[in-house]
């Protein structure tokens, strides 16, 4: 087995907490974040269900103790206060003593200060200001910015695999000697863009998301941002760190299908997968506990499943569950959010539930775990999966 990447440090803001307890605390009474629209005016408020925060724009700014003229979207708000957990809890009080980059995902940038602005932009110079927000590497700039952080700055956008990308590239880095350390993750805010978009592609569930159920009907968008900080060991070993987990495995492939469509055999889900073990130097039967994509739409998880059975052998696929019944699909930021939850399942020893679970689906004899489960947990398999194609692996493993 590889060693990994060490994991020193994790944050996480999403519909079900506002710390890394609140949201284990969360999945493991069940309790879910999935509720009507309340921070946006839209005709959809009281019809479309979504994981948001419960958190004003304004209260965030607060939070943040940002001035009255920043032009902070609530993308970039959501990614700082993350990010600022993850590197207290990595215990860095200096972050510029080692080479540290930051490695930030985001699909919808700052798309809600777009809405709110654009109607002015050509009369009023002064809402120009709001408008660059929306650059996704803004969102990146802004909590370094926040963070202090004077090294390597980039941000990485496809789709929702864009986080898990984050985290392989900062792994890579780390691997490579170019960098000692790197904050890793993902942060994407709910828009009415986001919400119109997916209703146009018809992929919304009209209540509540149930991945992996014979008559799942669709997703739930959600919001959140997720950091973790990854160490080299050598930093780990002069700074006498403690170890979380580690990233021991990761793999990327395009599935090369359709624009916002997986292959009916999950090609590029195999091979990303296929290409993780490679890395992690694992065989399929060490994993145990698979935190799959599952979007709950019918194209995902027929295509994520027949690639889990190719790959495990139907009768030999472990324990797995999707959590997006928690938080919804929060985009960019999912794979973060879902590292996060993997992370805790290894350190808790448990297998977090697929919620909402009734009928096995047809075409295939995969059923998920529906209750909180406690085993022994060594290696968790993340799937993350977006349009385009852009299929990605993280194999996460625990710290020796």
């Amino acid at each position: 087995m590889n060693i990994g990447i060490a994991i020193t440090g994790m944050g996480i803001i999403s519909s079900i907490g506002n710390s890394v307890e609140e949201n284990y605390n969360a999945l493991r009474n069940s309790q879910i974040g999935i509720t009507t629209i309340e921070n946006i005016a839209t005709v959809h408020v009281d019809v479309i269900k979504v994981g948001e925060i419960k958190k004003t724009n304004q209260e965030l700014i607060e939070e943040l103790q940002l001035g009255k003229d920043n032009n902070f979207s609530r993308t970039a708000m959501l990614g700082t206060i993350a990010a600022k957990q993850a590197v207290k809890n990595a215990g860095i009080t200096s972050i510029n003593e080692y080479r540290t980059g930051l490695i930030s995902a985001t699909s919808v940038g700052g798309m809600d200060m777009t809405e709110r602005y654009y109607h002015e932009y050509f009369d009023n110079p002064e809402v120009v200001k709001y408008i660059s927000s929306h650059n996704a590497g803004d969102n990146t700039e802004k909590i370094a910015s926040e963070l202090g952080l004077k090294g390597m700055v980039t941000t990485i956008s496809t789709a929702c695999s864009s986080a898990a990308n984050a985290i392989m590239l900062g792994a890579r880095l780390i691997k490579s000697g170019k960098l000692d350390r790197v904050i890793v993750g993902g942060t994407d805010a709910l828009s009415k863009f986001t919400i119109n978009g997916f209703k146009t592609l018809m992929i919304l569930s009209d209540g509540y998301n149930k991945p992996f159920d014979n008559d799942r009907n669709g997703l739930n968008l959600g919001e959140a941002a997720a950091y973790l900080v990854l160490e080299s060991e050598e930093l780990v070993k002069k700074e006498n760190k403690k170890v979380l987990a580690r990233v021991s495995g990761y793999g990327n492939a395009n599935d090369a299908f359709h624009q916002t469509a997986s292959s009916e055999n999950g090609d590029g889900a195999f091979l990303a997968m296929e290409k993780a073990f490679k890395i992690a130097k694992l065989q399929p039967e060490q994993i145990d506990y698979i935190n799959v994509h599952g979007t709950a739409t019918p194209n995902n998880d027929l295509s994520e499943g027949r690639a889990i059975a190719r790959l495990f052998g139907e009768s030999k696929v472990p324990d797995f569950s999707s959590t997006k019944p928690f938080t919804g699909h929060t985009l960019a930021a999912a794979a973060a959010i879902e590292a996060v939850y993997s992370v805790l399942a290894i350190q808790n020893n448990v297998v977090f539930p697929n919620l909402n679970f009734k009928t096995p689906m047809e075409e295939f004899n995969l059923l998920p775990q529906t209750t909180l489960k406690h085993k022994n947990i060594e290696h968790v398999l993340s799937n993350s999966f977006g349009f385009g194609g852009n299929c990605s692996t993280l194999i996460f493993s625990k710290s020796e």
